[in-house]
């Protein structure tokens, strides 16, 4: 059973949602962003209003990083900045954040402001350092500051379920639903030992990553 959700008193409270739109495409998994969304909207007793007309009025010439948030009161709200997708053959440097997450925190399932943690660790990320992956209290790999986590071994490529504490993800979904991937707890040494290591998210796509050797 899900744990019971408010808005926390912060006025700059919101509900997020990142998209990646390009003119060929308009705003990519659209439907996927709506539907998390809604969901966190609901669970926070939130009733979303004007979301549609906003993401519509989204232009222009070329990727652009769509950040979609709705306030306590329900109103959306989009900013839209240029973006440079990744070029193919990148790969981020990652390494394990310090602090560990508790996996029973019931705002790590959903797409807020609420999540300061890892807003403060991707700021002080060491330089050379591209994304930091976290550990939950139980010693289980939860997922980075703004990626979900994939493993690639014997079994196919796999990824933390979300009773360990993450974020369920839109790339992290479309890839379960798809059965490219599969949910397994996984540890610190399950990524250490992994044929190949990903991150990603929805507005990226899925990332090589690796770890220093």
């Amino acid at each position: 059973m899900e744990s019971p959700l408010r808005p926390p008193a912060d006025p700059g409270f919101r509900l997020i949602e990142t998209c990646l739109w390009t003119p060929e495409g308009g705003i990519h998994r659209r439907a996927r962003h709506l539907a998390r969304l809604y969901a966190t909207a609901d669970r926070l007793g939130i009733v979303p209003r004007d979301v549609e007309a906003a993401l519509d009025a989204v232009n222009g010439q070329g990727p652009l990083r769509v950040r979609l948030t709705v306030d306590v009161e329900g109103q959306a709200e989009v900013t839209a900045h240029a973006f440079t997708l990744l070029p193919e053959g990148t790969i981020w440097r990652v390494v394990f954040a310090e602090e560990r997450v508790p996996a029973q925190d019931p705002w790590r399932q959903v797409k807020t402001t609420e999540r300061g943690l890892y807003d403060r660790a991707r700021a002080a990320m060491p330089d050379g350092i591209d994304e930091l992956l976290f550990l939950n209290d139980r010693g289980e790999l939860c997922e980075g500051t703004i990626t979900n986590i994939f493993v690639e071994s014997e079994a196919g490529l796999l990824t933390p379920p979300l009773s360990s504490g993450l974020l369920p993800g839109i790339l992290r979904a479309e890839l379960l639903e798809a059965g490219q991937a599969r949910e397994a707890i996984l540890t610190r040494a399950d990524l250490q030992s992994a044929k190949q290591i990903h991150v990603g998210n929805a507005l990226r796509g899925l990332i090589r990553a690796a770890l220093p050797s």
